[in-house]
């Protein structure tokens, strides 16, 4: 056990958040918290993080471990470099070699027994900085800016310079780069792209240390984490598994519980009922059965119906009218801004029925293309074409389409005028906004509140072609999957931007990926683009056909192809590491021979031969570290 959360209870006045919440993480599990918005999730990793005291009980780490956590939105200023920020994480390796680099300096001075002393400081010294991982720090700093998105063109970007986007990843990878025995990570996929995103869960995945992390990310809590707390009703429930794991035991376990609940309240109808008839006898002795049947009925622990989290939330989505086959098509588009190029001479068509999901990393300009489509950004070039009876209905993931100023009966009502008073109030309470709420601003609201309002919207809006940028930022994983079964029941149109794979998975029934200004179309869900693309990508390696032009053969000799590529492709990457692990070993044995030679008092006394020692040492050393860095390679 390397972290405990014991009896945790957690007030904000009247309402409790937490309570009695126990449960521990073991040495390098990855554990994830869920739950609807508000429940808790937030508060529970404060406490665990020791950044919030709870009323009752503690959380615990164990003696001697270290602790991270990165909050939601991280404050961080300065005017490093990022990757000045990055390596600062690693203050007391950056500190170790500074100091051997003065001993170094020191030796080169002395001789006899001061040089002796030294020394064997300097050799104490070197095999800690060894041990903590001296040697590859600074390229771990590299490969954690490059997995989260940035370029080595960026590494000299300040802090200041930086978006609020930005600054997170950046205290995600001063974090990671830290290598804390437990790792808190609130919400750490928010501002990722997908790129990204695959590459934390590899690092996490692989991280030797423990992860405890509240996401609505479904996808990548099923990739990395193998057990799930929920938080619900301030209670503190533990399942083994993943994501996926987890909402089937839950679905299992409320199925359980409802069969549970309608037969006692079939039990408790019939006992009811008997004792009606017994007293309808109007006799002594069916009077006191009756009586001693109501004794046993009072008795009976009722079960709680067990209710839907979220389930009062109702979003329909139905078209006005049919479009024609063709809604969409896009030739020739272009656009770029100044010393930014985005894309040029795309070009894609969209039919009735269909729900494609447009994927690429931060910056290739697919939020761009939705705002050219519905007619909010100019192109540099190219047409878009509408196709007949076509009615858009746009999400925006910045909630642009929303008036910040205006309540959210005015939002409603201004836009709808046809509507009754009680109608608004209706479609508003179906996005579980009642009462005096309605009349708050827009301003005023949460993220995940104006993302329910935008919804309301565009359930009124009767639009047959919906165009959502990332529906799903702000929504807990409840409202996410009503939005999902919203669209797969949609008779309309949908051509959406997300982060969100798992939602992919879900909503789409075609992919288009914006990579290197191009788009390639995939006629499925994400896991099979990311099957196409891994085979794109290595009959490319392999000097064959280029991404989204398949090779002419049979599914099951490309299938064999692959299987024999793949087995030929993990052979050589395992000679790699042997022969890499090999050569490392022969560098440590003979850097341990050289410092033996260090040690030796005959050698001490003879300049020359230290200094000879001296070059050979540093030389082995930076060839050894070069070893290290492709061994990393070689095991990502």
């Amino acid at each position: 056990m390397v972290l405990a959360c014991q009896n945790v209870s957690k007030s904000f006045g009247a309402d409790k958040i937490v309570q009695n919440a126990s449960f521990q993480i073991e040495d390098y599990e990855k554990a994830a918290v869920v739950g609807v918005n508000g429940a808790g999730k937030t508060t529970l990793l404060r406490i665990l993080a020791g950044d919030l005291e709870a009323d009752d009980g503690a959380a615990v780490l164990s003696k001697g471990k270290t602790l991270g956590y990165l909050p939601q939105n991280p404050d961080i200023s300065g005017n490093r470099s990022i990757y000045e920020e990055v390596l600062s994480a690693r203050g007391d390796l950056i500190a170790m070699q500074e100091e051997l680099v003065r001993m170094e300096d020191s030796m080169s001075r002395c001789a006899g027994e001061e040089l002796e002393r030294l020394m064997e400081g300097y050799n104490r010294l070197s095999h800690e900085f060894e041990q903590k991982g001296g040697s590859f720090y600074k390229s771990e700093a590299v490969g954690v800016l490059k997995g989260l998105g940035f370029s080595e063109e960026e590494f000299g970007k300040h802090m200041q310079e930086l978006s609020g986007g930005q600054r997170t990843r950046i205290c995600l990878g001063k974090l990671l780069a830290a290598r804390p025995d437990v790792i808190l990570l609130d919400e750490p996929t928010n501002h990722l792209d997908i790129g990204s995103i695959s590459w934390l869960e590899t690092f996490l995945s692989n991280y030797k240390g423990a992860a405890v992390i509240v996401s609505h990310d479904r996808y990548f809590l099923d990739r990395v984490v193998g057990k799930v707390i929920e938080v619900s009703g301030g209670k503190a429930t533990v399942f083994s598994g993943g994501y996926s794991d987890y909402s089937k035991k839950k679905a299992q376990m409320r199925e359980s519980l409802l069969r549970q609940y309608y037969n006692q309240q079939r039990e408790k109808k019939r006992q009811e009922e008997v004792i009606e008839k017994l007293r309808s006898f109007n006799r002594e002795k069916s009077i006191k059965r009756a009586e001693s049947r109501e004794k046993m009925l009072d008795k009976m622990e009722l079960i709680e119906k067990p209710t839907e989290e979220n389930a009062e939330i109702h979003l329909t989505l139905e078209p006005r009218v049919v479009s024609g086959n063709d809604v969409l098509g896009v030739e020739g588009l272009a656009k770029s801004y100044p010393g930014q190029p985005l894309f040029s001479g795309l070009s894609f068509d969209v039919k009735r029925g269909e729900r494609v999901a447009l994927i690429g990393d931060n910056g290739t300009g697919k939020t761009t293309i939705l705002k050219i489509i519905n007619g909010m950004t100019d192109a540099d070039a190219g047409t878009v074409r509408l196709g007949t009876n076509v009615h858009i209905g746009y999400y925006d993931q910045e909630h642009q389409v929303l008036h910040a100023e205006k309540t959210l009966f005015e939002e409603i009502s201004d836009d709808y005028p046809t509507l009754t008073n009680t109608k608004i109030r209706n479609v508003l309470a179906s996005f579980l906004f009642t009462g005096d709420e309605v009349f708050k601003r827009i301003a005023d609201l949460s993220g995940g509140e104006q993302g329910r309002v935008a919804l309301a919207k565009l359930m009124l809006s009767e639009a047959n072609f919906l165009i959502l940028d990332e529906p799903t930022n702000h929504l807990d994983i409840i409202s996410k999957e009503i939005l999902e079964q919203a669209l797969n029941h949609y008779a309309g149109t949908v051509l959406f931007v997300s982060h969100d794979r798992y939602f992919i998975n879900k909503a789409a029934t075609r992919i288009l990926s914006l990579t290197d200004g191009s788009l390639i179309n995939y006629l499925g869900d994400y896991d099979y683009y990311l099957e196409k693309s891994k085979e794109s990508a290595a009959a490319g390696a392999a000097g064959g056909p280029s991404a989204g032009k398949p090779p002419a053969e049979s599914e099951g000799k490309a299938a064999w192809k692959q299987k024999k590529e793949e087995q030929a492709r993990l052979r050589k990457l395992e000679n790699d590491r042997k022969r890499t692990e090999d050569a490392i070993e022969k560098k440590e044995a003979r850097i341990q021979e050289i410092e033996a030679e260090f040690s030796d008092g005959a050698i001490a006394t003879d300049a020359a031969r230290l200094q000879e020692l001296q070059q050979e040492y540093e030389k082995e050393k930076e060839a050894l570290d070069l070893l290290y860095d492709k061994w990393e390679e070689l095991m990502n």
